[in-house]
This record gives C-alpha cells, sequence and structure tokens, in this order.
C-alpha cells in the first residue's frame, strides 16, 4: 500500500463579510448569491468543496478531507502528519489560502503544499511563492500522477455527497451531487469555468448510463434523494442526455434533477424529452437581451420559460448588471423582461473580469480597470465575487453600477415574492398540465408534483403572515387556496404544523438578525485511513480484483464517509459460488468491524440454486449485515430465506 499521507482541505472558517471577506465566498450558493435579498425565506444549503472528496475516493493513498475547518482544527490535523496538503480555494479567498499555507508551514514544515480550484487562474508569480505543486487541471489524474499511481480509466470511482435543503431551519429534501463533466465549451467572454479548461468539455461520466448508475446508487441509499447534475451545459451533448433519457424510462423511477444547461441546449428537445429525463429544475443564463453569446442561440428564452413553467419546470435566471451597452433605462427593460416571465429564482451579478478570461484580457488592454484596483492587486482579488464594480464603465458610476443590482435583487423579491412559493406555484401549473397527459411518465411526474405541494402545506402560512409586502401576502394566500382546491384541504397536524413553522420562520429571522449558528460545523471524512473501523480496508479493495465467478459480476463500494460497504451482485450465483463468496465475505468481516450492504437486487433469481451457503456462512455477523433485495413475490423462497436471517436495509 502506498504510505504516503495526504491531507486534503478547503480553506479556514469563518467566512463572510464580517470576517473581511466578499459577499458572496461563503458557505452557500442560494443565500449569499440568488436568494440574497429574501431573508428568513430563503432556502438554506451549505456547499462543501465536492472535489476534494471526489480525488479523495479516487486514489490508493491513505486521504483525509476537511470541509471548512477552523484555525484549531487544521492545526490538530496538521500535527498528525501528512506528505501532501491540498488547498481548494477561490480567487477571492487568496488571503485566507494564505493563512492556511502559513500554518502549514508553521506546524507541518516538511508537508508539501498543492494549491488547486479556480483560484489557479491567478498567475505562478502569485501563487509560487505559497505552493510546491498547483494543480489547473482535473484532479484526480494530477494528483495519481504526483503520487506515482497508475492512471485511471474514466469513469473514476463516484462519491456519494448529500447535501440538506433547509427552509426556515426545517429538512426539506436531500440533494445527490453527481459531478458528470468539467469545463465548458460555449466560452462565454466572462466565464472562468469556460476559459480554465481552455473551452474544452471533460466528461467525467462520459455515458448516460454512467451518469444514471450513480443515481441508482444514491437512492439504494435513500429514495427520497433530489439530484444536482453538476456539468456547466448538461444538455450540450445530446448523445449523452438521450441515452441517460432512455435509462431513466427504462429503470421506471421518477426523479427530480436540476441541471445546468444553456438556450442552444435545450432547443435541441422537447418539453416531454426533458421531464422524461426526470430534469424538472434548471439554471440557465438570461445575461442580457443584447449580450449575444453564441449559447443564446436556439429557442426565443419567453418561449423556453414559458414552456418550461406551464410543465413544472422550475428555472433560476443568472442576469448580467454592467454591460456597456446597458444604463438604468436599458437595465430597468431587462429586468421588467425577466420578471414577467416569472423565474422561479434569480441570480444578478456585475459584469467583472476574471483573470484568464478575454474579457480580463480586454479590460487590461483597453485601460479599464479601476485605478483602485490597478495599484492594489490584493484588493482586486478580494473583492473579485460578482458583487463589486471593477471596471470603468462608458456610462456608470461603480456606485451606480452596485446600486442596481441590489435595486434588482430588490424587486425581484418584492414583485414575486419569495423563491419557495414561487416555485409551488410553477409543480401546481404542472401537475394541472401533466396529470391526464397520454405519456405515463409524465403522470408519474404529475404525482411526484402532486406529493411536493402537499409536503409543503405546512409553509403557506409564514407566506400569509410575514411575507415582503400586501400584495405578495395576498398572492400567497390565493396560491394556497388554489393547491387546497386540488389536493385538497390541509389535517389538523398539517394546520399545527404551519403554527411550528411561523415560529422556525420568525427563529431563523432572528439568527439572521443576530448572526447566530451561520457557520457550518468541520465535516472529516478518512479514505483508506487504517484506524480500528477500517482496520481491515485493504481486504475489500482487494475483494473485486480476487473474487470471480462465471456468470457473477461483484461490485465493491467502500462508502467512507459512513464507515460500511455496499457489495453489489450482478447475474447468476450457484450453490457452490454461494458458499466460495460466503467464505471470503466471513473472512473480511472477522477481520474488521465494518458494516455490510449486500445488495442482491441484480441477481438472476429466476436461475438461483440455493443461497443457503451464504447464509450460513454469515450468520455469525447478521448484526453488522443488511440486505437490498428486489420486488419479488413474498413466496420466493431464497428471498425469504435469506430475509429471516438478515435485516433489510433502509436508508
Amino acid at each position: 500500500m502506498n504510505q504516503k499521507k495526504i491531507l486534503l482541505t478547503s480553506v479556514c472558517r469563518p467566512l463572510g463579510p464580517k470576517h473581511g471577506d466578499a459577499p458572496s465566498v461563503g458557505y452557500e450558493l442560494l443565500y449569499r448569491q440568488v436568494t440574497r435579498a429574501q431573508g428568513l425565506f430563503s432556502p438554506r444549503t451549505v456547499n462543501i468543496h465536492f472535489s476534494l472528496e471526489y480525488i479523495a475516493e479516487n486514489l490508493e493513498a491513505p486521504t483525509v478531507v476537511l470541509q471548512y475547518p477552523s484555525r484549531r482544527e487544521l492545526i490538530r490535523e496538521l500535527r498528525k502528519g501528512y506528505d501532501y496538503i491540498g488547498i481548494s480555494f477561490l480567487m477571492a479567498v487568496l488571503h485566507k489560502m494564505q493563512e492556511v499555507v502559513a500554518l502549514v508551514r508553521r506546524y507541518a514544515p516538511q508537508t508539501k503544499i498543492v494549491l488547486g480550484g479556480y483560484g489557479t487562474v491567478l498567475k505562478d508569480e502569485v501563487l509560487k511563492p505559497y505552493a510546491d505543486y498547483i494543480c489547473r487541471e482535473e484532479g484526480v489524474a494530477f494528483f495519481r500522477r504526483l503520487l506515482g499511481e497508475p492512471e485511471l480509466p474514466k469513469p473514476y470511482r463516484h462519491p456519494l455527497l448529500v447535501s440538506w435543503l433547509r427552509v426556515f431551519g426545517w429538512k426539506v429534501s436531500g440533494t445527490g451531487k453527481l459531478l458528470a463533466g468539467l469545463g465548458c465549451p460555449n466560452g462565454c467572454d466572462f466565464c472562468c469555468t469556460s476559459h480554465f479548461f481552455s473551452r474544452k468539455h471533460i466528461p467525467l461520466l462520459p455515458r448516460g448510463q454512467d451518469i444514471y448508475e450513480v443515481i441508482e446508487r444514491y437512492l439504494d441509499r435513500d429514495p427520497r434523494l433530489v439530484f444536482l447534475i453538476l456539468d456547466e451545459d448538461f444538455l450540450l451533448n445530446k448523445k449523452r442526455a438521450m441515452e441517460f433519457r432512455d435509462c431513466v424510462v427504462r429503470g421506471g423511477r421518477t426523479l427530480s434533477i436540476f441541471a445546468f444547461s444553456s438556450v442552444k441546449a435545450i432547443s435541441q428537445y422537447s418539453v416531454e424529452e426533458i421531464l422524461e429525463m426526470g430534469i424538472d429544475g434548471f439554471w440557465i443564463g438570461y445575461e442580457g437581451t443584447r449580450s449575444n453569446y453564441a449559447k443564446q442561440q436556439g429557442r426565443p428564452m419567453a418561449e423556453i420559460l414559458t414552456d418550461f413553467r406551464t410543465h413544472g419546470i422550475t428555472v433560476l435566471t443568472s442576469m448580467i448588471v454592467g454591460f456597456d451597452y446597458q444604463n438604468r433605462e436599458v437595465v430597468a427593460r431587462e429586468l421588467e423582461e425577466l420578471l414577467q416571465f416569472k423565474p422561479d429564482l434569480a441570480q444578478f451579478l456585475i459584469y467583472g473580469p476574471v483573470p484568464g478570461t478575454p474579457f480580463h484580457e480586454r479590460i487590461l488592454r483597453e485601460n479599464l480597470l479601476q485605478d483602485v484596483y490597478t495599484s492594489d492587486q490584493d484588493l482586486f482579488y478580494r473583492r473579485a465575487d460578482g458583487f463589486r464594480t471593477m471596471i470603468k464603465h462608458p456610462t456608470l458610476s461603480a456606485a451606480e453600477i452596485e446600486d442596481l443590482q441590489r435595486w434588482c435583487f430588490e424587486q425581484d423579491f418584492q414583485r414575486l415574492g419569495p423563491s419557495i412559493y414561487r416555485v409551488l406555484e410553477t409543480r401546481w401549473l404542472g401537475y394541472q398540465t401533466l396529470r391526464d397527459s397520454p405519456n405515463p411518465r409524465l403522470r408519474d411526474k404529475a404525482a411526484y408534483y402532486a406529493r411536493e405541494l402537499r409536503g409543503a402545506y405546512p409553509a403557506f402560512l409564514a407566506g400569509r403572515w410575514l411575507g415582503p409586502n400586501a400584495k405578495v401576502r395576498a398572492w400567497i394566500q390565493d396560491l394556497e387556496r388554489r393547491i387546497h382546491a386540488t389536493l385538497g384541504p390541509p389535517t389538523l397536524a398539517e394546520r399545527a404544523q404551519s403554527v411550528a413553522a411561523v415560529a422556525a420562520a420568525l427563529w431563523t429571522g432572528l439568527t439572521l438578525k443576530l448572526d447566530l449558528f451561520q457557520h457550518p460545523r468541520l465535516i472529516r471524512t478518512t479514505y483508506r485511513l487504517p484506524d480500528k473501523r477500517w482496520n481491515a480496508f485493504e481486504l475489500w479493495e482487494e475483494f473485486q480484483r480476487k473474487v470471480a465467478f462465471p456468470g457473477l459480476s461483484v461490485r465493491v463500494e467502500l462508502q467512507h464517509a459512513t464507515q460500511q460497504v455496499w457489495l453489489r451482485l450482478e447475474g447468476v450465483l450457484s450453490g457452490a459460488d454461494a458458499e466460495g463468496l460466503g467464505q471470503r465475505l466471513h473472512d473480511s468481516l472477522a477481520r474488521s468491524r465494518n458494516h455490510l450492504i449486500l445488495d442482491l437486487k441484480r441477481l438472476h433469481w429466476d436461475k438461483v440454486d440455493s443461497l443457503a451457503p451464504l447464509r450460513d456462512k454469515l450468520a455469525a455477523y447478521r448484526d453488522r449485515i443488511r440486505l437490498v433485495l428486489p420486488k419479488l413475490s413474498a413466496a420466493h423462497p431464497e428471498l425469504l430465506l435469506l430475509a429471516g436471517l438478515f435485516q433489510h436495509y433502509r436508508a
């Protein structure tokens, strides 16, 4: 085993304006960057550095990942001794990265430092004083090469990463993250993501089947999850997207997926095809009516937004303030056009020059950078988050552009109301449209919308009482009335939950005002680290390579965050093979303390001879084993045999 030890970390908490940072570099994208004017109504979710977990999952060396450690927690970890530390950072938190590097050099001077993330758009002359290595490429291949580990074919192993969305502090849904690809070929002049990877798309999940298999793994763990596909323009590759759609249709499950895409990509599909993929939410770049980016060519934006809304597909639109052609009147007209289509969420960012983009090159070439940032590069880095005007505009001052941005956020909230209720109205419209569809997949989606709406009943009272103005409060009341007329009145329990939701909303508002409980706790995950719980982890890693039976596929997944082993069997398993497999599992369990999830859903049950040997070999560890079984008749003899001894896995 590779004895080098790796530590991967984000920068240290606390983050935010009160701690010397730009407004949108904290732990939350929605609250800080999209619903920032919506206060207590803003959905909340902590976004971790997914790339760190992804890299760690795909190394062979023992690795620890820290998400948002405090300085004290990072120091404690550094003292354990690591050969390499990888630090993920954005340009706007360069100063935080520098603090982490100072701690490494003080408490672990022998540790080699690797810098990664979009902060590495900065030049070597800026970053080299803080790094032994700089990763400006796909991170798994970079780290494996650095450690002398052999190259891995794609798709890589995909970690299961779940974040929780909260409204009024209550968990409302868990989201499984899928890292499907990096980079984007569209090449918008302001886009760091596109130009960081030289306008190339790097597929991490190359086929539609690869994407669907990861979703299946998530659903095995928790069938209630919704999904976020992290790929800058997911629908651009039509072959992959339609292959994914075919997998979803064959699988028969009703999915709820949020994805990033463009007008250009979306225009390749009918709304029915998109819904059949399970996609019912999009982030789409509206940008500006005269921005003329190639990604905006296709169906008219108005047509897409209207079509999506009537089919229950939520949309987050992003608009840019500060284009050369804009003045106050133009911004007002563009905002008016956007709001008339009632986007469920809307982001408004200032046109900013990120190093490495064509826009940044133009700004330097034409001497359009504000003088204060020309003379103070550190200030430029610190404020580059989309909420400061960095350039000299033809007609607007920096203060005017920033005022316009604040005005857009406020108008969006005051006129359209809280996004959580906009989403519910869109779902209700979609339910009305799809419930009588001749397509059974779309009727299933309508039923899903109905369940979502019913689950949201307790949220309405808070909106009726605490909404931003009388018009919005009346709209929320009318929406509630329409939904109740369609799906039935609330139960007594739902009415009681409504009162509790008002109290939770008021408490949320108070914690925001007093800045209480706004920072996450450390998330520490170990990978291949030989501690007491994983004292035989190498057995499980070798299991898949060493176990071979004709007609049977054995797949082993080490779920590091939960310290359990998920073992999937697919194909034909004879009685003789069941005995051999049972013995190997017995030996691995005897030498470890791990819990085993034995997934038998894809066995060919019509060809099962006897699983009695498997049961007998594993009986001694029945308290550490859970089964994932197919939906077969309860009279199936082999299923009854196993279910009688081992408990069924429940998420």
